[in-house]
């Protein structure tokens, strides 16, 4: 057969995908193509450049769930046409999004769980800046009926991940972080106390904190707000940013008060793509009562078929993880969730303590009481060869990805290493990934890194 027969389109996929075109040339990567192509051939080039992304299973650094049964694949190849904000289109579809909010209403112990009102949302950080406007709106309405300015709102909160920066600089709103000292990596009630005034539209307390994994006491700050009322007459909500411990806290960490329960907190977010294990791209917001979401917020369009009523940031988006995130519930209940997120947590005390033995490392935090996971620092003492960028590194040549970074302001010098174990993580693999650890510190204890960085970044500051 002549050569030139290879590049010419055939449908009956007579060539092997590797001696056809596109195979044969550089795929364009910059302008679509002229003319069609076997899909198959497609189909398999991006597949080879997939290849070269890491093995999510193996991420320890990403707080999302990357693990799926094969029940919700089901489930998502059944709903990738549906569109989650056309309620009158997919009735049944918007149903099962109610049923999630009244759910996980009276998972967080709303007292109004059957009536209360909630939204899905892309993930949690839509649902934390839903909250956030929230507040800014009930905040401004008070001030306006006491006549009084409503230019210079103020929210409080610990160290944040970027999704409140962001609320802050779009919804012209002060933002007031709480900075991390090297005795204090976390919110505390006094920090709370010097920073509100009659400007605070809220204070938001993070139900596991991105740097360190742990939980922000939720109960001595609204407590400590309790006083500050009854000191000034100020009324200062709060919305807990529960991305993760959302949904843990319930299952494994049940006597925490942190939810509804608490008078004072009037909206909760979580993310369902990750302890909620869901797939990427579903988060929650529940408010404690229906009045607590200002109804300026909520807009009505007509142009889908039916009056229908939208919050939400996104309009557009798809249906499946809603769905997912439904079976998971159902499948699951709170004895499954409460198994699968203690097995989690039970592998990140195990990885603590396996990391502690080497000797070389700080356990900042030892698995036990927040987040699954662990989050360590080199010993000030140490001199290992290596720095945490340098192990991190090193781990990746294994498919381990493992978070290295420094803390946020105040405790820049403070370089830490985190892990977060999620559902469908075994022990084994935690044994693997330990065994890989020590294989690392071998390595460069035979053949110590010389990059001449700062003195900090060697080793991390003492964590005492």
């Amino acid at each position: 057969m002549p050569l030139h027969k290879i590049k010419e389109f055939t449908p009956e996929n007579e060539y092997d995908t590797y001696a056809q075109y596109p195979a044969m040339e550089n795929i364009p990567k910059f302008k679509m193509p002229e003319d069609v192509s076997d899909p198959s051939v497609i189909t398999d080039l991006i597949l080879d450049e997939l290849l070269l992304d890491g093995n999510a299973r193996q991420n320890l650094a990403t707080f999302c769930q990357t693990y799926a049964d094969p029940y919700i694949r089901k489930i998502m190849d059944a709903c990738i046409d549906k569109n989650m904000i056309d309620k009158d289109e997919y009735p049944q579809t918007a149903e099962i999004e109610s049923r999630c909010v009244h759910m996980l209403a009276a998972l967080w112990n709303s007292l109004a769980s059957s009536t209360t009102i909630g939204c899905s949302t892309t993930g949690s950080s839509e649902a934390a800046m839903l909250g956030g406007l929230a507040l800014k709106w009930r905040w401004r309405k008070k001030r306006q009926a006491a006549g009084k300015p409503s230019d210079k709102p103020n929210l409080i909160t610990g160290p944040v991940q970027i999704c409140w920066h962001k609320f802050a600089r779009y919804f012209d709103v002060e933002l007031r972080e709480i900075p991390m000292e090297h005795n204090r990596l976390l919110m505390s009630p006094e920090e709370v106390i010097k920073r509100v005034d009659e400007n605070t539209i809220g204070v938001v307390p993070t139900f596991g904190v991105t740097f360190t994994l742990q939980y922000e006491d939720v109960e001595a700050v609204c407590q400590a707000l309790d006083q500050y009322e009854k000191e000034t007459g100020l009324d200062i909500p709060v919305h807990v940013d529960a991305a993760s411990g959302g949904f843990i806290a319930p299952f494994i960490q049940p006597d925490l008060l942190w939810n509804f329960r608490l008078p004072r907190v009037k909206s909760i977010n979580a993310s369902g793509h990750k302890f909620g294990l869901s797939p990427l791209g579903v988060g929650w917001v529940v408010w404690r009562e229906e009045s607590d979401l200002p109804e300026e917020l909520i807009f009505n369009v007509n142009y889908l078929g039916g009056e229908l009523p939208t919050f939400a940031l996104n309009f557009s988006r798809p249906g499946g993880q809603i769905i997912a995130q439904y079976y998971n519930l159902l499948r699951n209940g709170k004895k499954g969730y409460a198994r699968i997120q203690q097995a989690c947590l039970e592998h990140g005390i195990y990885i603590a303590r396996e990391v502690e033995k080497t000797g070389l490392f700080d356990i900042l935090y030892d698995g036990s009481s927040a987040i699954p996971g662990a989050a360590w620092m080199l010993k000030k003492e140490a001199a290992p060869g290596f720095n945490l960028y340098d192990l991190s590194d090193r781990m990746r040549m294994r498919g381990w990805q493992i978070a290295s970074y420094t803390l946020p302001a105040n405790c820049q010098d403070m370089v830490i290493q985190r892990v977060l174990i999620r559902h469908g993580f075994s022990r084994d693999s935690a044994e693997l990934f330990i065994a890989d650890l020590h294989r690392c510190i071998d390595y460069f204890r035979k053949n110590p890194a010389c990059h001449g960085l700062p003195n900090e970044q060697k080793g991390g500051f003492h964590h005492g």
